[in-house]
């Protein structure tokens, strides 16, 4: 459980929380105490300026006694808390609540301190104090007010109280509130998990579906739909490829069988073992040419190819493949036209090189009706090195196009069996281009001939 991504969720989501209560709590207790503080200013304000008024006018019904004056204003204030107090430059003249002699020692000495601190039998929590200096009559007076902070301190007991016995009960709520926020957003999660189970090799065109998902879940839904499909693809070409392989392979196998189980019925003159053990060695090259060529597909899908790079002069290994491939279009009444651009130096494995362009010429040849030409041309230009071979043979159909470089695929399956082929060739021809940083493009019509362009960085 500890390692439950809900319970790390909800973890983390009350944790914040409760670190938002607790410096909501204690921001909400510091307005709280400013604001009593701040009326109890405001009280006490109102009272100084009260007394300083019925002082003022005692003091003119008087004419001047300021003693008796400062009785009746103290008087006539009538406080139920606190204690307002009117004292002379050298001497305490009245106040609601009787004052010891360090009291007034503390005013007169101007030591508001200590005067405070003595007036904390006002209350237990502190006392808050005002003062006024009224100048009349050529005489300066001193007006206080104090309040005890009891009321303020009764207030922020009841809010600490408040919220000592809230903070449980709201963090309990807002756990169980995160608990289910984080379930219901994992819910689509443990959806996937489940269909993602039900899925094998047999239904890899299921999809996952979890209604209207959230956007980043949607990415998330979009990128396994995504895997499936090419997991999809990469199981129907390893079935496509397994199934052509087996085929491929079982014709010569049967072919060779059938040669030697016809030898081998009866007793035959010299001439016709030399004919079956001819047919079973060509079948045998057939057999042993596929085999060579899935072998090296499948290192270079494995990884495990390493190019022998070296330089050597790329137009010279093009003369060289076209006069390799003469016999072969002598014998179907072809022109092969070879052209390059003067020499041309370049970097990359030569073996791997020729089999491309061979593989590209006798494929021009296969193709083309007795009669037509095929033509290979070299140039160089921007950086890269573009290789052409073109021919006037039969061409390509538009909807076999897309196909023509998969494994096993012929767009005129017949023929291409008749004359030998695997339909590897175009295969390994475009993985030569690319494990040399190129690529080879296709441009064909049917009946007008076909083109293959070989582009390889120089």
């Amino acid at each position: 459980m500890t390692n439950s991504l809900r319970l790390r969720l909800t973890a983390l989501y009350l944790a914040f929380f409760a670190l938002l209560f607790v410096g909501f709590s204690l921001f909400l207790y510091s307005l709280l105490a400013r604001e009593l503080v701040s009326r109890l200013d405001e009280t006490l304000s109102a009272e100084l300026n009260t007394l300083m008024s019925l002082f003022q006018d005692e003091m003119e019904e008087m004419k001047g006694d300021a003693p008796a004056a400062a009785r009746e204003a103290v008087t006539n204030m009538r406080l139920r808390t606190g204690l307002v107090a009117i004292f002379a430059a050298d001497q305490p003249l009245a106040s609601t609540t009787p004052l010891a002699p360090h009291e007034f020692d503390a005013v007169l000495s101007g030591n508001s301190a200590d005067f405070l601190s003595a007036l904390t039998r006002l209350g237990p929590h502190g006392t808050h104090a005002a003062g006024h200096r009224l100048e009349m009559h050529g005489q300066t007076f001193l007006l206080l007010a104090a309040h005890p902070l009891d009321s303020v301190a009764a207030a922020l007991a009841v809010m600490r109280e408040a919220m000592w016995i809230s903070a449980p009960l709201i963090l309990a709520l807002a756990g169980f509130g995160g608990y289910l926020l984080a379930s219901r957003s994992l819910a689509p999660l443990a959806s996937m998990a489940a269909q993602a189970k039900t899925i094998t090799e047999q239904n890899l065109d299921t999809r996952l579906d979890i209604g209207r998902p959230a956007a980043e879940l949607a990415v998330l839904v979009d990128s396994f739909n995504e895997l499936l499909s090419r997991l999809d693809q990469s199981f129907e070409s390893m079935r496509r490829f397994v199934a052509d392989a087996s085929h491929e392979l079982r014709t010569p196998l049967s072919v060779i069988r059938g040669e030697a189980d016809v030898a081998l019925s009866r007793e035959r003159s010299a001439a016709e073992y030399q004919q079956s053990l001819a047919t079973i060695l060509d079948e045998s090259r057939r057999l042993t040419r596929l085999v060579d060529d899935l072998l090296n597909l499948a290192r270079a899908d494995a990884g495990h190819v390493r190019l022998q790079v070296h330089d050597f002069y790329l137009n010279e290994l093009l003369a060289d493949c076209c006069r390799s491939v003469q016999p072969l279009a002598a014998a179907r009444n072809l022109t092969i036209e070879c052209r390059a651009a003067g020499d041309l130096q370049f970097r990359g494995d030569e073996e791997l090189l020729r089999r491309l362009i061979l593989n590209l010429l006798d494929n021009a040849i296969r193709y083309t009706p007795p009669g037509g030409r095929v033509e290979a041309d070299l140039e160089s230009e921007d950086g890269q090195v573009r290789m052409q071979v073109a021919d006037t043979g039969i061409g390509i159909p538009e909807e076999a196009a897309p196909h023509i470089f998969e494994r096993f695929y012929r767009a005129d399956k017949a023929r291409s069996r008749q004359d030998g082929g695997f339909g590897l060739g175009l295969a390994i021809v475009k993985w030569i281009a690319e494990s040399h940083h190129g690529a080879v493009s296709l441009s064909s019509r049917a009946g007008a001939g076909t083109a293959f362009t070989v582009t390889l960085p120089k």
